[in-house]
C-alpha cells in the first residue's frame, strides 16, 4: 500500500483551477520529485496535502487515513512534516528555539534531547550557531534550520518545497546531500524542486507537472535521459 496516495485532486483559487484532477503516490522509503515550471501547481499540491489549502474534489490518503478530513495541526502528529518554500523560520528566535518548536507535538524531554543531538550530527553548523538569532543566518544555514526543525517531529514523510531556491551552488550540493542522508536514514521524501537536474539525480521516481496536470511520470533515471525533459527542464 502506498504511504501517500493522491487521487483525482482538484484545487481552485477562486474561479481559477490550479490543480486539474491529478493522481500520484509515494511509497515508503522513496524519494519522489515533482518537477515543472513556475506556476505548474507544485507548491499548491504540497499545501493541499498538508491541509493549508482546501481541495474541491478528489482524495488524499496518508497510511490509509483521509487527510482531507484532518485539521492541518493534526497532520504533523500523524508523521508528516513540511519544509515550506522560502524556509519560513522564526527570524527573531534563536536557532535552538526554532528547533525546539519543531518538536511541539512531542512531550518526552529525553527523546527531544536525543533528536536534537541527531540533528546536530547531521547539521554541525546549527550546533555552532545554536544561540544565534535565526534571521542572521545565511540562506543556506536557514534552509538547514528549516529542514532540522521539520526533522525534530520525527516524521515518516517529509515534504520539501524548493529547498535549493536562492542558494549558492555550494549550498545546493550540500542540501541535496542532506536530503539523500534523510532518505537513507528511513524517512520518505516528497520533493518539489525547480532544479530538475538535481532533483532527478537523487529521486527514485518523478512526476512532471504542467499547468496543474501531470504530463509525464516515471523512473527518475529514465526521465533524466528523456529528450523532451532535457529540452524543457534541464537546459540541454
Amino acid at each position: 500500500m502506498a504511504m501517500l496516495k493522491v487521487e483525482n485532486l482538484e484545487v481552485y483559487y477562486g474561479m481559477i483551477q490550479a490543480i486539474k484532477g491529478i493522481s500520484f503516490e509515494v511509497n515508503e522509503g522513496e524519494v519522489i520529485a515533482l518537477i515543472g515550471a513556475n506556476g505548474a501547481g507544485k507548491t499548491t499540491i504540497l499545501h493541499t496535502v498538508t491541509g493549508l489549502v482546501e481541495a474541491r474534489a478528489g482524495s488524499i490518503e496518508f497510511e490509509g487515513k483521509n487527510l482531507l478530513k484532518t485539521p492541518a495541526h493534526h497532520i504533523v502528529s500523524m508523521g508528516m512534516a513540511h519544509v515550506p518554500e522560502g524556509r519560513r523560520i522564526f527570524q527573531e528566535l534563536t536557532v535552538l528555539e526554532n528547533l525546539k518548536l519543531g518538536a511541539y507535538t512531542r512531550n518526552d524531554k529525553k527523546e527531544m534531547e536525543e533528536t536534537l543531538r541527531m540533528i546536530y550530527t547531521k547539521f554541525p553548523r546549527l550546533e555552532e550557531r545554536k544561540e544565534q538569532i535565526a534571521g542572521t543566518l545565511s540562506g543556506g544555514e536557514q534552509q538547514m534550520l528549516a529542514m532540522g526543525r521539520a526533522l525534530m517531529s520525527h516524521p515518516k514523510i517529509i515534504l520539501m518545497d524548493e529547498p535549493s531556491m536562492g542558494l549558492s551552488p555550494l549550498y545546493v550540493s550540500e542540501i541535496f546531500k542532506i536530503i539523500e542522508e534523510i532518505s537513507s536514514s528511513g524517512t520518505t521524501v516528497l520533493l518539489v524542486e525547480q532544479n530538475a537536474k538535481k532533483a532527478l539525480s537523487i529521486a527514485d521516481r518523478a512526476y512532471v507537472l504542467e499547468t496543474g496536470k501531470i504530463v509525464l511520470e516515471g523512473n527518475a533515471k529514465d526521465l533524466i535521459n528523456d529528450d523532451s525533459i532535457k529540452k524543457a527542464y534541464l537546459g540541454e
